[in-house]
């Protein structure tokens, strides 16, 4: 990683520990995807993750950058070199993959975290800065503690099943930040209560 990407996932890193939760937004269509993510930001957040699997992901992500132009856009689900370039061009500030995704690491020029869940899958993203444990539900907190106790130092963001209810136990366990993608109306008033 050379200096520049070292800052820039260095300042992606800081304000995702600042933002402790990140929305992130997988709907049906475009149109849903944008009133949703423009509703969190007008209330206040300025981090949210847009996933690639929604139908024109890189419409919303341009339309969003135009009227939020202080927001951090992250793109999610990103696994090919393609939508990494499409991400990039349309303003997103991170790329996050659910699984390792060499070939979207292979083309990145801005920060991303690569998903993982094996140890050895979330200590190889850590290697790149901040990993994301990926479906972080299916073994809990208790899975994320045990997996920091062995990677002193490592940076994870886990997503994948999470309720905002449970972000303060996940924050607890280590957690940079926590990806929610479920109950996102929530997600303002949980932060509150952080």
């Amino acid at each position: 990683m050379g200096v520049l990407s070292f800052r820039l996932m260095e300042r992606i890193a800081a304000i995702l520990e600042r933002a402790r939760i990140v929305p992130v937004i997988r709907t049906a269509d475009a149109d849903s995807a944008y009133v949703a993510a423009a509703g969190l930001l007008h209330s206040g957040l300025s981090v949210v993750e847009l996933t690639a699997t929604t139908p024109g992901w890189p419409s919303v992500l341009r339309k969003l950058r135009a009227e939020f132009p202080d927001a951090v856009l992250g793109a999610g689900t990103i696994v090919t070199a393609a939508d990494a370039r499409e991400a990039t061009a349309s303003g997103a500030a991170f790329l996050v993959s659910p699984f390792p995704a060499p070939e979207v690491r292979a083309v990145a020029e801005i920060p991303f975290l690569e998903g993982g869940f094996t140890p050895g899958e979330i200590a190889s993203a850590c290697a790149h800065g901040v990993a994301k444990l990926f479906p972080a539900s299916a073994l809990g907190p208790a899975y994320l503690k045990s997996l920091l106790a062995v990677l002193p130092g490592a940076r994870v963001m886990p997503t994948g099943g999470i309720k905002p209810a449970d972000a303060a136990q996940w924050l607890a366990a280590g957690a940079i930040a926590v990806g929610i993608g479920s109950d996102l109306a929530q997600i303002p008033v949980v932060l509150r209560d952080l």
